[in-house]
Order: C-alpha cells, then sequence, then structure tokens
C-alpha cells in the first residue's frame, strides 16, 4: 500500500491530523464525488420514477454485499441500518425479551447498546472489566452467565478502553451473542463466521468511511425466521399477497428498518472499494501506528489507558478535563474525543495516520 497516495484520497488531511475515526471516519474523494452526483442527478431528473426506483434498488443490493464482504458474511444475512444503535434495537426487540430475562454485557459499552437493553426492563449483568487488563475479561464475563442468561451483548472493540473482547470463546457458552461492532468492522479484520456470532451491528460513517445514517446488521441464519420484525418497513418486504398483505424479504433483508438516500447509498459504495482496493496491509498498518500512537503517548509521560497489541483506538487520561484537552488540540490542527463519562482523550489510528500526525498529537500535548 502506498500511504501517501491513500492519504492523497482524504481532503481532511490536507489540513488536519484527523485521529476521530471512531466518531466519524474522513471521507475519500471517491464517496463525495459519488454523493455529489446522485444529488446532481435528483436534481435534474427528480425522485421517482421507474429509473430512480431502479437505481435505489441497484445500490442497496451493492451495499449490502459490501458489507456483507467486510464482516466475512453473505449479503442475504445482511440488513441495512442506519447506524449500529439501531441494529441493537432490532435484535433486543426482537428477541422476545421480556423484563426480567437476564442478559450479560460490560461496563465498557456504548449507549448505542446499553439504551436497548436499559428499555427493556431486562435484568442486566454488567462484567466489570474497564479497571481489569483485557486478559481477565473473559473470566470476568463468563463468571456472569448462567442458566437464566439469555444473551451476552458487547463491543467487539470497546468504543473506551480499545481493548478486544474475546467473542469467539463467548460464543462458546452456547449462548446467543449480539455484537456491536461499531469500533471494529473497518478498522480491524473481521470474519463473523470464523467468531460464530449470531449478530453483528456495523456502522458506516465511522472506520468504514462512509456518510453518516448509514450502517449494517448481520443476523446469522438460524435466527431470520425466529426474530420479530419490530420495526416493519417498505423495505424489508419482497411483495404482497393476493389479499394486499406484505409478504416479508427473505433472509435478513426482512429487518431493513426503512429507507436510505442514494447519495448515502452511492458515498459508502465507494468508500468501502476504495478500503478493499487497498488490501489487508490496510489493518496491519493501522495496528502498527496505533501501537506508535501508545509508545509516543507513554515516552512523553501520558497515562495511557489502553494496553499494548489492543485495536485502533488509543485512549489515555489527563490532568486537565479531557474536553479541555480536545479543544486544545483542536485549536492546533489535531482532532480527537473526549470520552465523557471518564473524562479520557481517545485517540483513533486509521491506516491513513502518519507518523507526523502522531508527532504533531504529542506535540500539541
Amino acid at each position: 500500500m502506498n500511504i501517501e497516495a491513500a492519504r492523497a484520497e482524504f481532503p481532511v488531511l490536507e489540513r488536519y491530523a484527523y485521529l476521530n475515526a471512531g466518531t466519524f471516519g474522513p471521507l475519500p474523494r471517491a464517496a463525495i464525488a459519488a454523493g455529489i452526483a446522485e444529488h446532481e442527478q435528483e436534481r435534474e431528473h427528480g425522485r421517482a420514477g421507474a429509473g430512480y426506483y431502479a437505481r435505489l434498488g441497484e445500490l442497496r443490493t451493492t451495499v449490502r454485499a459490501e458489507v456483507a464482504a467486510a464482516i466475512g458474511a453473505t449479503s442475504v444475512d445482511v440488513a441495512l441500518t442506519r447506524s449500529t444503535g439501531e441494529g441493537c434495537a432490532i435484535v433486543v426487540n426482537g428477541l422476545g425479551l421480556s423484563a426480567g430475562d437476564e442478559v450479560v454485557t460490560t461496563d465498557v459499552e456504548h449507549y448505542g447498546l446499553l439504551g436497548p437493553l436499559a428499555s427493556n426492563g431486562l435484568n442486566v449483568q454488567v462484567a466489570r472489566v474497564r479497571e481489569r487488563p483485557a486478559a481477565e475479561a473473559l473470566h470476568a464475563i463468563r463468571d456472569l452467565i448462567g442458566p437464566r442468561t439469555r444473551l451476552i451483548a458487547l463491543s467487539h472493540v470497546a468504543w473506551s478502553t480499545g481493548q478486544v473482547l474475546p467473542i469467539a470463546a463467548l460464543v462458546a457458552t452456547g449462548v446467543p451473542v449480539l455484537v456491536d461492532g461499531a469500533q471494529s468492522a473497518g478498522a480491524i479484520p473481521v470474519d463473523v463466521g470464523e467468531l460464530g456470532c449470531d449478530f453483528y451491528t456495523v456502522s458506516g460513517q465511522k472506520w468504514l468511511l462512509g456518510p453518516d445514517a448509514t450502517g449494517g446488521l448481520f443476523v446469522g441464519a438460524n435466527h431470520q425466521e425466529r426474530l420479530a420484525v419490530t420495526i416493519p418497513s417498505y423495505f424489508g418486504r419482497s411483495e404482497h399477497d393476493e389479499r394486499g398483505t406484505p409478504v416479508l424479504a427473505q433472509g435478513a433483508a426482512r429487518f431493513d428498518p426503512g429507507a436510505l438516500p442514494r447519495p448515502s447509498l452511492a458515498a459508502l459504495v465507494e468508500s468501502m472499494r476504495f478500503q478493499h482496493s487497498l488490501g489487508v496491509e490496510r489493518f496491519t498498518r493501522a495496528r502498527a501506528q496505533a501501537e506508535r500512537c501508545r509508545d509516543l503517548l507513554a515516552a512523553g509521560g501520558v497515562e495511557v489507558v489502553t494496553e499494548p497489541n489492543e485495536a485502533t483506538l488509543v485512549a489515555f487520561r489527563t490532568t486537565e478535563p479531557g474536553a479541555d484537552v480536545v479543544e486544545r488540540l483542536a485549536a492546533a490542527g489535531v482532532l480527537v474525543r473526549e470520552i465523557p463519562e471518564l473524562g479520557w482523550v481517545r485517540v483513533s489510528v486509521g491506516f491513513w495516520t502518519s507518523d507526523e500526525d502522531l508527532e504533531r498529537l504529542v506535540d500539541a500535548l
């Protein structure tokens, strides 16, 4: 991979050390151009007619295939969503869990997962892993799993600590596993077949480098008939029977919660194709740069939270309020984010991150 050529595809890198893909990834030029082209088509020809809807269907099919390829799934097992949080809600609500049913999660989860769990009155058991070594996470989580556990729901990569959680080992317990993949899909290699998980959510706007309000949900084949459709939509049905009753689409498409704009779909396709063209080396480089970031921060006397050899997020503690650090760094052209509940600062490191970006971060601190 030619890193300079890859960096040249991101206009934002001309101005900033962009280290916040964990919130929104940088948009490649091809994605921006594709979105503009769709808007221009809509401006000139409107948003109606057979051609418009044929193009919309084509884009939905292509995005479904691209998302599936990114996580080692097949298209038939992927629903198109607008966020990982929406994907989590589709699963939690569709499983038919009732008040008092037990779910095991961790204390490093994002509200996108915790919100659906909390809104259903479930008995949520929280494994304390944030202040423990990553190697102890499996033990901490498995200790809470019992005969009443109906679901294990957790992140693949924790949004706050950056640690990689032991998905495959938890699947081996036999309890259904829902994975929040917001900080993993596009950042590290993901293969849902190898993981064996039942459900896996994807954010389009983060490490997949797409526009906001895009995403996907993998639903294992053995759950597609059993999981209830709680957000019925026009896009989740295939046809209507002779009485006018909608017939659900085959596979995970039945869980599609609604429309996604053509410009957003077109942009996401180009973002993902660009990444795929770079090969798996992009994952190796991103992790290597994350380790370099961690080492530079530690050498500068910063208290780094994230352990070595995790994923592409690096969190650190600071004596200043985290929000103040984020603001000060932004003034120096370095874009990071705060973990608000903890006051930590989080750095997102991608394959596009240069040594100069990291040195700019450390110098600004």
